[in-house]
C-alpha cells in the first residue's frame, strides 16, 4: 500500500528553460552529465534542428540531427521467426550433487559454485509485439556462462515437440503463423492451416494434446517446467556415454490460467507474464527452479516401448526418475531489454566438453538452424562478441575481420599451425571438446524415417488419461474451441479421426461440442499401446497449496477501513503473496485520513490479473460501484474463474446480491480471514461446471 505520496516534480530542479516556441530545454550544470553525439561532441540544443532563420529550411550540415535520425531509422533488427516475444532475467546456476561418474563437464561435477546465467522465456507463434497469454508452447532457454565455455539449454515448457525431423520445421511454422493471404490470426493456432497440417501429420498428436492442455496457459514464468526435449549424452573421463534428458522444475510448482481468464488478461495486460517476473525480481521474490536429469544407458533405452531419439516422445518419470542435482535462481532484471533480451543468441550447439549430442534428427537440424538464424538477426558472425553472448571464461581463436569486429588481435598470425608467434592459442587434447566415439551400423545412406518413430498415439493417450477430470475437460474444450475456428469441414473430420485413437471419450466430447458425428479412425502406422498413467504429467493435480508467487487484489474506495486493509495485506504477505490495491480512482483517502495510491484503477485492474480478491468498501461506495459494469465484472469474473473471494457487508448487500454468485466455501466474509488465506492458495474446481460449458 503506497502512502505518504510526494507530488514534488524533480523536473523543477533540472535547470529548465523554455525556448521561443515554448519548448522545454533542460541544461547541464557543473557536474551534470552532458549529452553528446556518438563521437563525444557536446550537444547544445536537443530540441531544434539547424535552420536558416526561425521559419526557413533545415540545413543538411546539421550532423546532430542526421546522426540522431539515422540511428533511429536503424534501431530495429529482424525479429526471431519463432520465439519472437520473449522476457528474460539474469541469475545463477548451482550444482548440489556431482555427476562426476557420468561427465567431465565441470558445471556438472563441481558442487556449491554459483555460475552466472541468463534465461529467456518466450511464446512461439506470435510476433514480438503480441501478447503474453495465448494458447501456445513457451520457450525456456538458459545460457550458462561456464568456465569451460557457454552452455545453452534451449528447450520449451513441454518435454516433447511437434515433429520428428527438422525437415518439417518450416512447414509446421508456416502452418501455425498468420495465413499468408490474409495476415491473421496472430499468435494463435485456432485456424485452418494449422489444423490442416497437424491432422495430416500424426506425429504432431502428442505435442498437440499438450498444447490443448493447461500447460499452454502458464500462470507465471516461475510456474512453468522447462525441458531440454532431446536426449543428449554425458561423457565421463573414461569416454563412457550415458544418455540424459534435462529438466527444470519450478519450486512454486506448475500452475496455469483458465482459458477464459487468459483471453481477458490479454486485453487487460498483454504484458502479464513479463510484468509478473519483472516485479517479482524487483521485490526480491526470486524465481527458482530445481535442475534435474534423467539418466539411462543405451541398453536401457533399447527396452523402452518407444524410441528416445524421437523428439515427440517423453520418458515417463515412473520409468526413469528425475534426479535433482542443482538449482537455478533468477535474481536480476536486464539493464536494457534490447541489448540483452533481444540480442541474446541461443544455440543448442553451445555446450562444454563432457556433454555431447544424440542422433535425434530434430536436434541435428537445430544445430544448423540456430546458428544460421543468429547470423541473419544480428548481422554478423561476430555476434558472440556482444556482451550478453560473450563467454565469461577466457576465449581465443584465429577468426578475423567481419562486420562489427570488436576484437583487436595484436599479432601477425591469425592461422595455425604457425611458428612466428608462440603466444597464440593452440588445440588441447587434454581439455578440448571430443565427440563420443559411437559405433554406427552399416545402414545405407538415404532419406529414411525409423520404424521405431511410427507410434503417434500411445503417449498422447497416456497424457490424456493421466490428467484429472478438470484437466480432461479443459483439453476437450480446447480442442472444441480450436476446431470451432476451422471452417474447412474435412479438416475437422480428419482431426476427430485421430482423437479416436487417443481416447474415444475425448473424441466423443469434442465431436458433441462441434455437433459432428465421429468418423472412422485414422489409419495407425503402429499399434496403439496402453501405457501406465503418470501423475507427473498433471497440472491441477500437482499444484502446491501455497500463496508464494501469487497475487492478491484488494478493492478499496474512499473511506475504506485502513486497519482491515492492513490486516489482509499483512496476512497475504506473511504467506509469500504479493498484494495490489485496486480502487475506482488512483488516489484514495481512507477512514483514518491516510491518503494512499492505488496500484491499479478499477477500470484497468480487472480481477483476472489476481489469484484471489478481497473487497473492503463502505456502503455509499458499494452503492455507486453497483452501477459500474467494471466493478460488477470484477466479482463475476473472480467467481467464474474459481477464485477465492473475501467480502465486506456492503459488498454483499449492494453488489454480490445482484450477481449470480453462490456463497460456496471459497466466498467468505472478511471475518473469516484464515479461511480466505487458505482458499487463496488454490482454486475451487468443483465450481467450474456451474459457471461455464465444458466439452
Amino acid at each position: 500500500m503506497k502512502t505518504n505520496l510526494d507530488h514534488t516534480d524533480p523536473a523543477n530542479d533540472m535547470n529548465t528553460e523554455f525556448g521561443n516556441g515554448g519548448e522545454t530545454h533542460q541544461r547541464a550544470e557543473n557536474n551534470d552529465k552532458v549529452l553528446t553525439t556518438q563521437q563525444g561532441v557536446a550537444i547544445s540544443d536537443n530540441q531544434n534542428s539547424l535552420k536558416v532563420g526561425a521559419r526557413g529550411p533545415s540545413l543538411l550540415e546539421d550532423f546532430v540531427l542526421r546522426e540522431k535520425i539515422n540511428h533511429f531509422d536503424h534501431e530495429r533488427i529482424p525479429e526471431r521467426i519463432v520465439h519472437a516475444r520473449g522476457s528474460a532475467a539474469h541469475g545463477y546456476f548451482e550444482l548440489t550433487e556431482s555427476l562426476e561418474e557420468y561427465t567431465t563437464a565441470k558445471i556438472l561435477t563441481e558442487t556449491g559454485k554459483q555460475t552466472p546465467l541468463f534465461t529467456r522465456f518466450s511464446t512461439v507463434a506470435g510476433n514480438k509485439g503480441s501478447k503474453d497469454t495465448p494458447r501456445d508452447v513457451r520457450g525456456f532457454a538458459v545460457k550458462i556462462y561456464t568456465e569451460e565455455g557457454n552452455w545453452d539449454i534451449v528447450g520449451n515448457n513441454m518435454p516433447i515437440f511437434f515433429i520428428q525431423d527438422a525437415m518439417k520445421f518450416p512447414d509446421l511454422i508456416h502452418a501455425v503463423k498468420p495465413e499468408p493471404d490474409r495476415g491473421f490470426p496472430q499468435a494463435a493456432s485456432a485456424h485452418d492451416t494449422f489444423w490442416d497440417f497437424v491432422s495430416l501429420s500424426p506425429e504432431t498428436m502428442h505435442n498437440l494434446i499438450w498444447l490443448m492442455s493447461d500447460r499452454a496457459l502458464p500462470r507465471s514464468f516461475s510456474m512453468m517446467e522447462g525441458f531440454g526435449i532431446h536426449s543428449y549424452r554425458l561423457i565421463n573421463k573414461d569416454g563412457k556415454s550415458t544418455f540424459v534428458r534435462f529438466h527444470w522444475k519450478p519450486v512454486l510448482g506448475v500452475q496455469s490460467l483458465i482459458w477464459d481468464e487468459a483471453v481477458k488478461i490479454s486485453g487487460a495486460d498483454p504484458d502479464y507474464n513479463r510484468r509478473d517476473m519483472y516485479e517479482a525480481i524487483e521485490n526480491g521474490i526470486y524465481p527458482e527452479w530445481e535442475f534435474g536429469v534423467q539418466l539411462f544407458t543405451e541398453e536401457e533405452a533399447n527396452e523402452f516401448p518407444f524410441d528416445h531419439l524421437d523428439a515427440t516422445k517423453l520418458i515417463p518419470e515412473e520409468l526413469v526418475p528425475v534426479k535433482i542435482v542443482g538449482k537455478m535462481v533468477l535474481n536480476r532484471n536486464p539493464d536494457n531489454f534490447f541489448a540483452e533480451t533481444e540480442q541474446i543468441a541461443f544455440c543448442p550447439s553451445h555446450l562444454p566438453p563432457g556433454i555431447d549430442f544424440s542422433n535425434d534428427p530434430l536436434l541435428q537440424g537445430r544445430l544448423f538452424s540456430y546458428l544460421d538464424t543468429q547470423l541473419k538477426r544480428l548481422g554478423s558472425p561476430n555476434f558472440a562478441q556482444i556482451p550478453i553472448n560473450a563467454p565469461k571464461c577466457p576465449f581465443a581463436n584465429n577468426q578475423q575481420d567481419g562486420h562489427m569486429q570488436m576484437q583487436v588481435p595484436k599479432t601477425r598470425t591469425l592461422y595455425e599451425p604457425q611458428s612466428l608467434d608462440p603466444t597464440r592459442p593452440r588445440e588441447s587434447t587434454k581439455h578440448g571438446f571430443e565427440s563420443f566415439h559411437e559405433q554406427l551400423d552399416d545402414g545405407v545412406k538415404g532419406r529414411i524415417r525409423a520404424e521405431s518413430f511410427a507410434d503417434h498415439y500411445s503417449q498422447p493417450r497416456m497424457f490424456y488419461r493421466s490428467q484429472t477430470a478438470a484437466e480432461q475437460a479443459h483439453i476437450a474444450s480446447a480442442y472444441a474451441f480450436e476446431l470451432g475456428k476451422v471452417d474447412t469441414p474435412h479438416v475437422r473430420t480428419r482431426m476427430l479421426s485421430h482423437l479416436i485413437h487417443i481416447d474415444e471419450d475425448l473424441a466423443n466430447r469434442v465431436a458433441k461440442a462441434l455437433g459432428m458425428q465421429l468418423p472412422e479412425p485414422a489409419k495407425a502406422a503402429a499399434p496403439v499401446q496402453d501405457m501406465p498413467t503418470s501423475e507427473a504429467l498433471q497440472t491441477i493435480g500437482r499444484t502446491p497449496e501455497s500463496l508464494k508467487g501469487r497475487l492478491i487484489g484488494i478493492l478499496v474506495a474512499q473511506g475504506s477501513r485502513h486497519s482491515e486493509i492492513k490486516k489482509f495485506e499483512d496476512a497475504a504477505k506473511a504467506e509469500g503473496a504479493s498484494v495490489k490495491i485496486v480502487a475506482p480512482s488512483k488516489e484514495v483517502v481512507l477512514d483514518d485520513d491516510t491518503r494512499i495510491q492505488a496500484d491499479e484503477r478499477l477500470a484497468g485492474g480487472p480481477s483476472v490479473m489476481f489469484d484471489a480478491v478481497v473487497s473492503i468498501i463502505m456502503p455509499e461506495q458499494a452503492k455507486a460501484l453497483a452501477e459500474d459494469s467494471s466493478a460488477m465484472d470484477w466479482f463475476t469474473h473472480a467467481y467464474a474463474h474459481c477464485k477465492a473471494i473475501a467480502y465486506c457487508g456492503a459488498t454483499d448487500e449492494f453488489i454480490l446480491s445482484k450477481l449470480p454468485v453462490e456463497k460456496d466455501s471459497f466466498v467468505t466474509p472478511l471475518a473469516e480471514l484464515e479461511s480466505f488465506i487458505e482458499n487463496a492458495k488454490s482454486r475451487l474446481w468443483e465450481r467450474e461446471p456451474k459457471v461455464r460449458d465444458l466439452a
